[in-house]
């Protein structure tokens, strides 16, 4: 990993949203209200006199699931770094989370193992936002819809229009007021658009269909089966000892197949309960096999486990991580850009897909603050965008090769073996020495670019732990 890939992701993490931004577009549209579509909306708001966002969910419902996001009522982690960005496009929204539920969850009240190891404190004050998915997104639906030049237009995108080489305009459909369920079809006329259609976005086969190229899909197996719960809290905030808990366990652990379980403390004095397992491992598929898999776990899972059912198991399945290469292609048309899922979508086990959909944004403020020349394709977005999905997609489907290519038995390149060896040993590192802690946090909350963790003072610290651990 280049010194410039590393400098170029730590400025966009500390990226401030502009004061004086200037007009660029008249009407810009974002087809998709989840998350990352949202916080493109924010960002566009500076730039253009009206946004308009495309969405065919009904999202006047408050803190309720939806159909566009169906992993939304399973566990969902915004790291310290994702709540930092948010709360700098939207400030205040933490408190508003507070207030309505959630809570902040220092150090003190964080718990995060590997087996039966507990990983070592960092002495940094990282806070994770306690609150379940649906909740979260209403707070910063709420703050973005408020905008006075931001709207949502309830109807399914459906392709694009072009001309001289540009994005003009969205094509959709909405419900019709015919018979039959017909539905009315329309075209929105726009300067720019965001694609943020999430992990099934259609756009690669639009562009395909358009005599543009199609970016190169990538993808790596990863299938993940997630099984949450919902269960009464009789505990209030202040009381618990622990908060928020991400509990790992390697294939030699003897979890009944599960590779990691999680609990959060939500809004509503609930405890929301996550049981993964890989592959052919389905962990508690039903309320009695839940709570006896949490059993068998650490305490604070049967504990967590222990009130009344709020709401009964739902499971959630993921095949594989994607992402489209979208810097690679060599045609593609101005004034579009693509943004959260719908450019990679990683193992939601490690927690970064709403902290990347966060960093998007910074990246398209960045772009669009640059004075770029929007009537030639966003090579530049594209360009900066790779380098926040090079650093998540390192982390996350690093760990997935690896732990895919262990149980095949598939050789590597000595290369690869031997930058393998490493992050085992600063994952080992990491649960007994707090400066490894540190830098492997701040990775993995998405504060620090992966390059950080190949610092030769962090590799020898790493390495002496791992020696002393084994002379033990």
């Amino acid at each position: 990993m280049s010194e410039s890939a590393v400098a170029l992701f730590e400025s966009l993490v500390g990226a401030e949203p502009p004061h004086d931004a200037p007009v660029l577009f008249d009407t810009a549209c974002v087809m998709g209200g989840s998350i990352a579509g949202l916080l493109a909306a924010r960002v566009l708001s500076d730039h253009a006199r009206e946004v308009v966002i495309v969405e065919p969910d009904d999202i006047s419902a408050q803190a309720h699931s939806r159909p566009g996001v169906p992993q939304d009522q399973q566990v969902h982690t915004l790291l310290p770094a994702g709540r930092r960005w948010i709360e700098r496009w939207l400030p205040g929204v933490s408190q508003e989370a507070r207030d309505r539920g959630a809570s902040l969850a220092g150090p003190d009240k964080q718990f995060v193992g590997y087996d039966d190891a507990r990983q070592a404190p960092d002495g940094v004050d990282h806070q994770f936002l306690a609150i379940g998915r649906p909740l979260l997104e209403t707070l910063v639906r709420d703050r973005v819809t408020a905008l006075p030049n931001v709207s949502v237009l309830r109807a399914q995108a459906t392709g694009l229009r072009y001309g001289g080489g540009a994005v003009t305009g969205v094509r959709f459909a909405g419900a019709g007021t015919g018979g039959q369920g017909e539905r009315a079809e329309g075209v929105l006329a726009a300067d720019f658009v965001v694609d943020a259609m999430g992990r099934s976005s259609r756009l690669s086969h639009w562009l395909g269909q358009d005599g543009y190229d199609q970016p190169r899909l990538e993808r790596l197996e990863a299938p993940v089966n997630y099984a949450t719960a919902l269960f009464e809290r009789r505990a209030k905030f202040p009381e618990l000892e622990v908060a928020t808990v991400l509990q790992l366990f390697t294939p030699q652990y003897p979890s009944g197949g599960v590779s990691v379980a999680a609990a959060t403390a939500v809004e509503g004095q609930q405890w929301l309960v996550m049981l993964m397992g890989y592959g052919d491992n389905r962990p508690g598929r039903t309320i009695d096999a839940f709570r006896a898999h949490c059993a068998a776990l650490p305490p604070v899972f049967n504990d967590a486990t222990s009130g009344v059912v709020t709401r009964d198991v739902v499971t959630y399945h993921q095949a594989e991580s994607r992402r489209r290469h979208f810097a690679e292609a060599e045609r593609l048309p101005a004034r579009l850009v693509s943004v959260g899922d719908a450019v990679a979508s990683f193992n939601p086990v490690y927690g970064q897909g709403m902290s990347s959909a966060a960093l998007h944004a910074s990246c398209l403020a960045s772009y669009l603050g640059s004075g770029a020349d929007l009537d030639e394709a966003a090579t530049e977005f594209f360009r900066l965008q790779q380098v926040v999905v090079d650093a998540a997609w390192a982390v996350s489907a690093g760990g997935d090769a690896a732990r895919l290519d262990a149980e095949n038995g598939t050789e590597v390149p000595e290369e690869v073996r031997q930058q393998r060896l490493a992050m085992a040993q600063i994952v080992g590192a990491a649960l007994v020495d707090p400066e490894v802690s540190k830098a492997f946090n701040n990775v993995s909350y998405m504060l620090r670019h992966p390059g950080t963790l190949f610092d030769p003072v962090i590799l020898a610290k790493a390495a002496a732990a791992t020696e002393g651990a084994a002379a033990q």
